[in-house]
């Protein structure tokens, strides 16, 4: 692919604002910009590479702005070709007339992530990084910004790299092999092919599973609160928001539905998760949303059981702890109504939903088991669907050239199964690309970045 029009896009977002700034870039990205800029005296105005300008942005000798224009000459710029950006004001009025001059000039309007495409194209990201902006501009916790910026600068795709060239070495070790498979020569010891093979799955299987944790991280850490009806599960997600989110009330049954909500703790987003009780019901509605909590329980990250001491033992609650504790998830048990009775319970956590007494304390749990988790996931998480798919592909290729070592196959069939990995990651990184992949990659970006 190769882009060699000039294209503009107002990168600000939509809207009247202070101010908003347009974007060209492309060969004739100078050109255009200077033709509808004169100086504050009049004069014809030449942009300097990195040297902010104010000018008057004129449609002839219509005065329409007065902007501070800047010129980034290629290669240093964000896209590697010429680039203009014009911070005008941010009347609606004013980007129109303002984009309307630009394409009268032979610019045409940007598709969405079409700077970043270009980024792409000319070298200065790879593919990983390019989709790593559009995390990062859609990031909204400290955490999920942090894994953003650590992919864009590139410490993802040097992770890729190394794996890519371990790869690349076993296909060349057992290609040398094949290049003189007539003299009957092995140059690769078989157990030290078996020992690489291993090595790599376990390299591919880790940031497999790290996806888990980097896709909640980036979309919202998921909490189930569960327990026995009128538990008080509704009045402790209350309690955590500092807010009356969900309806609370002494009839057993009340939620009948999954309620969510997002909080940001201490820099990681919570996504939590009321759900309606546990226990055997003959409703129906009651039944589905039971179904639902379920479901719930199996994707969330953290799981929070809710006891009422008021009631006593809660058999159902220990059980579910016990069940739920032999899953990979953080479990936090939690005896609820404390300020009824004083619980006799050495595990768990006390709280009172209904003061508050204990709320901050469960939080700070919250915080510093995930956050241990996370750190034995590694510094490089998994957060794109896209690469999690990919990445699933590669450990089935390695899958397929551990039976064909087993079954003692041909080297020449193993190979071909290593460049299918090889393909495979090349997808992730832009080595291998394909029209519809860019499509989909960039679609998502807004339009102007």
């Amino acid at each position: 692919m190769e882009k060699r029009d000039t294209i503009c896009a107002i990168s600000t977002p939509v809207g009247k604002g202070g101010i908003a700034v347009a974007r060209i870039s492309g060969r004739e990205a100078k050109v255009i910009s200077e033709h509808h800029l004169c100086s504050l005296k009049g004069k014809a105005v030449t942009l300097h590479d990195r040297r902010a300008k104010v000018c008057r942005l004129c449609d002839g000798y219509d005065f329409v702005d007065e902007v501070v224009v800047i010129f980034f000459a290629a290669p240093h710029s964000y896209t590697g070709e010429d680039v203009v950006e014009i911070s005008c004001h941010g009347s609606l009025y004013v980007q129109e007339r303002l984009l309307r001059l630009l394409c009268d000039g032979g610019a045409r309007m940007a598709e969405p992530g079409e700077f970043t495409l270009r980024a792409f194209l000319n070298g200065r990201l790879n593919l990983s990084q390019a989709e790593a902006v559009a995390d990062l501009i859609d990031s909204q916790s400290k955490a999920s910004h942090g894994l953003a910026v650590s992919q864009m600068r590139g410490g993802y795709a040097r992770e890729l790299e190394e794996l890519r060239q371990q790869f690349v070495d076993l296909a060349a070790l057992l290609e040398l092999e094949l290049d003189f498979s007539d003299e009957e020569v092995e140059f690769a010891d078989r157990r030290r092919i078996r020992d690489t093979v291993n090595a790599l799955k376990q390299k591919v299987s880790r940031l497999i599973d790290s996806f888990r944790m980097g896709n909640a991280i980036k979309n919202g850490v998921p909490v189930a609160i569960v327990g026995a009806p009128n538990a008080g599960k509704s009045s402790l997600l209350n309690a955590l928001l500092r807010e009356d989110r969900a309806i609370v009330s002494p009839v057993p049954g009340t939620t009948r539905d999954t309620v969510e909500e997002t909080l940001s703790i201490d820099g990681i987003m919570f996504r939590f998760i009321d759900t309606a009780g546990l226990r055997d019901s003959d409703d129906s509605i009651e039944k589905l949303g039971i179904e639902r909590s379920r479901k719930a329980i199996e994707k969330a990250q953290i799981v929070i059981v809710v006891h009422d001491v008021s009631a006593g033992p809660d058999e159902e609650a220990e059980a579910m702890f016990a069940d739920v504790s032999q899953t990979d998830r953080i479990i936090l048990l939690v005896h609820n109504k404390c300020d009824l009775v004083l619980p006799p319970y050495p595990d768990g956590l006390t709280v009172s939903a209904k003061t508050g007494l204990g709320v901050d304390e469960l939080k700070q749990s919250m915080i510093k088991a995930f956050r241990e988790k996370m750190t034995d996931q590694g510094d490089v998480l998994l957060t794109n669907a896209r690469h999690y798919e990919a990445m699933g592909k590669v450990l089935s290729a390695l899958i397929e050239v551990e039976k064909g070592m087993d079954s003692e196959l041909p080297t020449d069939l193993m190979v071909i199964d290593i460049r299918d990995a090889l393909y495979h990651l090349g997808t992730i990184t832009g080595k291998v690309t394909s029209d519809e992949v860019l499509s989909s990659v960039f679609s998502r970006f807004c339009i102007g970045k």
